[in-house]
Parts: C-alpha cells; sequence; structure tokens
C-alpha cells in the first residue's frame, strides 16, 4: 500500500484508489452520489481531504453489510460538517442498521430453506408461494395479480 507523507493535506484521486482500495470510477460515482466531496485545482483536477480515506472505508464497510448507498449517504449527512465517521457514529448507525438486516437475513434465510420447494414446482401460484408470497400477504391487502407488496414499485 502507498504511504503518503503526513505533511500531504490532499489527495489526488489515483492516491485515494490506492490507498482505499476503491477503483477510481467507484470514488467518481461516490462523489456524485454525495458520498464524499472534492475540491478543484485550477487545472480542474481533483484534490480530496485525507479525511476522505475514512469516510471511503465508511462507505464500503456499510455496503459490504448490504446497507444501500442511499441510506448511507443519509447517515454521512447526519454528521457534522467535515467530519469523519468515529467508532461510536459506526456504533450508533449500525444500531439504527441492525432490524433491516434482521428482515434481510430473515428473508434469505427464507429463500435458502424453500429454493427447492421451487426447483420444478410449477404451481405459480401467489396464494401458496411461501416465498413470493409468504403467509399469503397479498390476499389480505390487496386485489388482483400483483407481485409488489404495498409501496414499492
Amino acid at each position: 500500500m502507498p504511504q503518503i507523507p503526513e505533511k500531504v493535506h490532499e489527495l489526488t484521486v489515483g492516491q485515494l484508489s490506492a490507498r482505499s482500495g476503491a477503483a477510481v470510477s467507484a470514488l467518481h460515482f461516490y462523489e456524485s452520489k454525495g458520498l464524499i466531496r472534492s475540491r478543484r485545482t485550477s487545472g480542474n483536477q481533483r484534490r480530496y481531504s485525507r479525511d476522505t480515506l475514512r469516510r471511503v472505508a465508511f462507505v464500503r464497510a456499510a455496503q459490504r453489510v448490504g446497507i444501500p448507498l442511499a441510506t448511507i449517504r443519509d447517515a454521512l449527512a447526519e454528521l457534522p460538517e467535515e467530519r469523519t465517521p468515529t467508532r461510536r457514529d459506526w456504533t450508533r448507525l449500525s444500531e439504527k442498521w441492525r432490524s433491516e438486516l434482521d428482515e434481510r437475513i430473515s428473508q434469505l434465510n427464507r429463500l435458502r430453506d424453500h429454493l427447492t420447494d421451487c426447483i420444478g414446482c410449477g404451481c405459480l401460484s401467489l396464494e401458496n408461494c411461501v416465498l413470493s408470497n409468504p403467509d399469503d400477504v397479498f390476499g389480505e391487502r390487496l386485489t388482483g395479480s400483483r407481485l409488489l407488496a404495498e409501496g414499492r414499485a
């Protein structure tokens, strides 16, 4: 991993990429989504403050556990401007995300446990399918042939 001298307070996109492990294109994408910021030099080159390394690490860690970028952006927006996430921030935010992750784990476990039931089943019944319509939740709330739950599109 390339070392950046302590006296260097700003990183080029290449240096940020090398140190963070994120591709340059990913860094540009993160910036376009408001997850990180840069300033432009007189030559229109991006420069990132050193603390952007911690923000990128925070984003990538949250992504690895399945947190959507929009949720990550909202979490970072709660932090005071210019401050990078701390361990305390991560603890507080991860507690907020716990129920969402628990629900995803439950869905994945259900998928795993019932996937073999679907192979060759051919039921095509939304009423009986434990994966598409567990406990016939669609039948209780909706009429017609709808595959998506209310509020989703």
